[in-house]
């Protein structure tokens, strides 16, 4: 007879829910230090003017009732609050809709600060968040034990995401087929940790080792996510070590911390009450009225993981892909293309005029690398969204960008909100008079330029990004005051603009 409750997962959920709870509170606490520069008010990329624009059924978001920079602040600090609360074990000290109404508020506040952060928020682990946050309001409390459809529907969310990944990446790039994507990935990765390096310089035979591991993490284990144990368990347990194997070679945010959690739904009581010092406490089956809900949702998920299903079919697979606005039922996918050449856009500044004489001084990042003796960093699980996309922009064509515009004029203004999302600015006391942006190629250095500079990246110079740019003078403005946001930088544009190609 079907069992739609199983104590049997009680601990598991334990552990999934004080994880899931963890990445909520690194998602808020990145977005209390990053959002008001990077879509506030007077950001880089306006969030007031974007909701304006799209409309409640196109981004569905709380700021929609009135945004400002202090309400984003509060709502970003409440987060902080409920998830440290969730951490804490919150969620099992209060009746079952008092926990569930912590979950929904958590969702809620996300998805408001995802459909408002355009560009910023535009990442695979913001919409695997958001749907393992979604289906945690039904996984139950200490006042329930787990019913079963939740478990499998956190599970099915990482059985997509892993294969997802796996499908995209043999579908679109000879080198996962061949084996050599990792020749070159842990150079060229977004943001590269203080153990790649070494990771790169492993021989080519390990490096081929790993992609024939990943094609095997991905594209068949995920499958025992679904079967009875103890195969669930051994499947998630080896897609635990590959996560873990992922965070020592690289920075991905909190997607392989949540990747984690999601398996530990896999995992078997017994087997975790061997490595965890925990005694669950037996609880019964849910109400009549939360088995409804829990009902209601797997009928949803199940028609919603049509699209996801079908995409995944399709020879013209598509990467992480939201086929609705709350992000529920995505589709997930990762590094389908492997970058073969690591460009890097340097951002400079002088008071001088431009010119063969002109000192230049560069901008430091928190994360993304720039100055060659600076040894890579590692972040992860928090997210530097500015970094991110600086990846991005080094592959876009030139000016195509919008915000890197508006960051430059920001620069130029000294604008100190931005300024603190940077590691070190050359301008301590007041802004440059110009800004110019360099398209670099950076490697890693050999083991040889290593041990005789100590440098971790070499560099050669590709092209001018952005030419030098000032801010236009105004009969009401000078150096000594700010311009207003609206400035523009006035950029002088050379008639034939060198390419950006550098392969």
């Amino acid at each position: 007879m079907f069992e739609f409750y199983d104590s049997g997962y009680v601990l598991a959920r334990l552990i999934f829910e004080r994880l899931l709870g963890l990445v909520y509170l690194i998602a808020f606490l990145s977005t209390s230090a990053q959002f008001r520069a990077l879509c506030g008010e007077r950001g880089l990329l306006p969030a007031p003017r974007y909701l304006r624009a799209a409309g409640f059924r196109r981004a569905p978001s709380l700021f929609h009732l009135h945004y400002s920079d202090r309400m984003a602040t509060a709502l970003a600090a409440l987060g902080v609050v409920l998830s440290g609360a969730v951490v804490l074990g919150v969620v099992d000290m209060v009746p079952l809709p008092v926990a569930m109404a912590i979950w929904a508020a958590l969702w809620v506040l996300y998805l408001s600060f995802v459909n408002a952060g355009q560009a910023f928020y535009g990442f695979v682990w913001e919409m695997l968040l958001l749907e393992a946050g979604f289906l945690a309001i039904f996984l139950g409390n200490a006042d329930t034990a787990p019913p079963i459809a939740a478990v499998f529907l956190l599970r099915w969310v990482l059985v997509r995401l892993e294969v997802g990944a796996g499908l995209i990446k043999i579908r679109n790039d000879p080198a996962w087929r061949d084996r050599t994507a990792l020749y070159y990935h842990h150079q060229t990765q977004p943001i590269p940790n203080r153990f790649s390096w070494y990771f790169h310089h492993l021989p080519k035979p390990i490096h081929r080792l790993e992609v024939l591991g990943n094609h095997v993490a991905q594209l068949i284990v995920p499958f025992g996510l679904l079967c009875p144990q103890p195969i669930a368990s051994v499947s998630a347990g080896i897609i635990i070590v590959t996560q873990l194997w992922l965070v020592v070679s690289g920075n991905f945010a909190w997607l392989n911390l949540l990747t984690i959690a999601l398996a530990t739904l896999a995992l078997d009581g017994r087997f975790l009450a061997a490595l965890v010092p925990i005694e669950p406490t037996p609880a019964p089956d849910g109400p009549l009225w939360f088995t409804i809900m829990v009902s209601i949702l797997t009928v949803a998920m199940v028609v919603l993981s049509w699209a996801p299903v079908r995409n995944m079919a399709s020879r013209n697979q598509v990467m992480n892909a939201a086929f609705n606005r709350l992000y529920l039922g995505n589709t997930y996918g990762l590094f389908g293309h492997i970058t073969r050449t690591r460009l890097e856009l340097v951002i400079e500044g002088t008071d001088d005029q431009p010119g063969p004489g002109a000192t230049w001084k560069a901008y430091e990042f928190k994360a993304k690398p720039g100055t060659l003796t600076r040894r890579p960093r590692q972040v992860a699980p928090y997210h530097l969204r500015l970094d991110w996309l600086m990846w991005f922009a080094a592959m876009s064509p030139p000016y195509t960008e919008a915000w890197l515009l508006t960051m430059v004029v920001k620069l130029l203004q000294g604008d100190t909100a931005l300024l603190r999302l940077l590691a070190r600015s050359p301008f301590p006391e007041r802004p440059p008079t110009y800004v110019r942006i360099l398209l670099y190629v950076y490697r890693f250095t050999t083991r040889d330029e290593r041990r005789r500079t100590r440098a971790w990246w070499t560099r050669r110079c590709v092209v001018e990004y952005l030419p030098p740019a000032t801010l236009r003078a105004t009969p009401d403005t000078d150096r000594s005051a700010p311009a207003p946001d609206t400035a523009e930088p006035e950029v002088p544009r050379p008639a034939d603009q060198p390419s950006r190609n550098a392969e």
